[in-house]
């Protein structure tokens, strides 16, 4: 009798032994079925590109799986073989172009697939927009469940040589001197002095110095052991004066045979205004240090920016698409529609390229930024431009929005332009402080700019008005400028709710998911991480984290410290996805 109420208790014989192992082979049926169907790594299958990712790969789908392939178009009809297979999706290359989209373009760039700057080069510009502007679209309704107003996308006046500055990582390989640029989310340098997105003459300064190097046997910069002098070169061109910088990045503090080095880049280059030694000895991946040296000529280059006239330091903040940005600046203007009596505050000032822009439209205008050196540059803007109702604060936002309380002032319209990351929760929350009845955010990443206006809808300001602006053509990024205003919503009834399962944190984590970085770990080390790990290791390498993100649940609590085994494997993992 005990038998027959628990079947699965018998071991070997009777009917509950049939019973279970019927059940066995129904899985593995199941399992069998699953599996078969499934994609294998080189296996190769016709697939149909219907979709675009925000990191410029076609989509298309297989058996219910999506699969990623770069340098596709949408509407390309592909054999396609399968490299890479993960548990919800794959990743693929384009084995023939059986019949190509009709977006499909030649390309003449000879590194484009190496190369980690563009993504594009292969469909037609006006395709490129279109994806562009779905990006946005997308971003503010799937993440921030957001229905603004959208403005058609605004294309860039130059699609070629629009850049007025190029960074050039420095190297050494094999005995010879490299330079050129970073491969796709990695470190390595793929030689090429040649792209059509800057300006000729940077192919040739960067060559010279190439060869300079080499001539005089000067050492490249190693980032693993920390030695070598030359780490970046870095270049800077005012389109309106004319006028280029010079400046090389170095671990130390002179760079030899420096006269005659200045003698043959003037020879190449005769429109070179400013040669800077910027001295950076810190072990990591930021480019530039704190101290720079002008060696040759001035401080300081000039260019113009909505008829405002700009000093450009290598530390300055400044579009690297001067005709596209100021169409960029000036649709922001238009969706604030100055009346000519507002307190306008400009917050990440930097150099004050955006405040100083709408100056003559606002009664006053009050900059802020937290980097000195930017304010002091502000303040020399603004005198040289006559800005005399400008005035610059060296702060953050939390610290602004007190000085302004104490000192009586209410914003009219506040616009901000954070780096790419967003704005973190104090700032929103001292823009919502300082109550202004506009708010024009700029934005050079559309995720994280809709998890800010979600948030900012809870603190009582609703996006009416979505605009893309496209200044960085032939790569995935784009500008998009919002107008917010001020509502009738109670913050104190609104909760809102972020799951980190359904969005896309990649667009707006510094590289790349936690199951991501997990996951790379896993297949190239064998080396399990938690994300207690990822998260100390984040902070070492000061990429921020969620402010509560894996914090101790009390002030006696002791979590365990990242194995440095696992440690040098995260840190792969972050140069791999480009986050370092």
């Amino acid at each position: 009798m005990y038998h027959r109420l628990c079947p699965c208790l018998l071991v070997e014989g009777g009917w509950g032994f049939w019973y279970n192992t019927g059940k066995t082979k129904e899985n593995q049926a199941v399992k069998k079925s699953r599996e078969d169907s499934m994609l294998r790594k080189n296996q190769i299958e016709q697939m149909q590109i219907t979709a675009m990712s925000s990191d410029g790969n076609g989509i298309a789908k297989f058996d219910g799986m999506v699969v990623f392939v770069p340098y596709s178009a949408v509407g390309d009809e592909l054999l396609v073989r399968i490299v890479k297979v993960q548990k919800h999706y794959s990743y693929g290359i384009i084995e023939q172009i059986l019949k190509p989209s009709p977006d499909r373009v030649q390309d003449g760039c000879p590194v484009y697939q190496k190369c980690g700057g563009c993504a594009f080069r292969h469909i037609s510009y006006q395709a490129e927009l279109r994806h562009k502007a779905e990006f946005v679209e997308s971003n503010l309704r799937r993440l921030g469940g957001l229905e603004p107003k959208m403005l058609p996308i605004t294309p860039s006046p130059l699609v070629k040589g629009y850049r007025n500055k190029a960074q050039y990582p420095i190297r050494n390989h094999d005995g010879k001197i490299e330079a050129g640029f970073f491969a796709k989310r990695s470190h390595r340098v793929i030689s090429c002095a040649s792209c059509d997105l800057q300006p000729v003459f940077f192919e040739e300064i960067l060559e010279y110095t190439r060869s300079f190097l080499q001539e005089h046997q000067i050492s490249a910069y190693d980032e693993q052991s920390g030695k070598g002098l030359v780490r970046h070169l870095y270049l800077r061109y005012g389109e309106m004066s004319g006028e280029v910088m010079v400046c090389l990045v170095l671990n130390g503090n002179q760079l030899p045979e420096l006269p005659q080095y200045l003698q043959g880049l003037l020879e190449v280059c005769p429109q070179v205004a400013s040669v800077v030694l910027n001295v950076n000895r810190e072990q990591n991946n930021v480019i530039l240090g704190s101290e720079c040296k002008t060696v040759y000529g001035k401080d300081t280059i000039q260019d113009t920016l909505c008829d405002v006239q700009f000093e450009l330091s290598p530390l300055s903040f400044y579009q690297v698409n001067r005709q596209a940005a100021q169409q960029l600046y000036r649709l922001a203007a238009q969706l604030a529609e100055f009346q000519g009596d507002e307190l306008l505050v400009d917050l990440y000032c930097g150099a004050g390229t955006i405040g100083l822009s709408m100056a003559s439209q606002v009664k006053e205008l009050i900059g802020v930024e937290i980097v000195p050196d930017a304010v002091e540059n502000a303040r020399a803007n603004a005198s040289r431009f006559g800005a005399v109702n400008a005035r610059f604060i060296c702060a953050d936002a939390k610290q602004a929005a007190t000085q302004l309380a104490q000192e009586g002032l209410a914003p009219d319209v506040i616009v901000v332009d954070p780096p790419r990351k967003g704005c973190d929760h104090e700032v929103l929350e001292a823009i919502s402080q300082m109550a202004p009845q506009k708010l024009v955010y700029i934005s050079c990443n559309s995720a994280s700019l809709a998890r800010d206006c979600k948030e900012l809808a809870a603190l009582g300001y609703q996006l009416q008005v979505a605009a893309p602006v496209d200044l960085f053509p032939r790569t995935t990024h784009v500008e998009t400028v919002v107008l917010l205003s001020k509502g009738e919503v109670d913050s104190k009834k609104i909760r809102v709710e972020f799951s980190l399962e359904d969005m896309d944190m990649s667009e707006f984590q510094d590289g790349a998911t936690y199951p991501q970085i997990k996951e790379y770990v896993l297949e190239h080390t064998g080396l399990k991480v938690s994300n207690l790990y990822i998260s100390q290791i984040k902070r070492k390498c000061g990429i921020g984290v969620g402010k509560n993100y894996n914090l101790p649940k009390s002030e006696d609590s002791r979590q365990p410290q990242c194995p440095q085994e696992k440690e040098k494997a995260i840190r792969e993992a972050f140069k791999y996805f480009g986050m370092i």
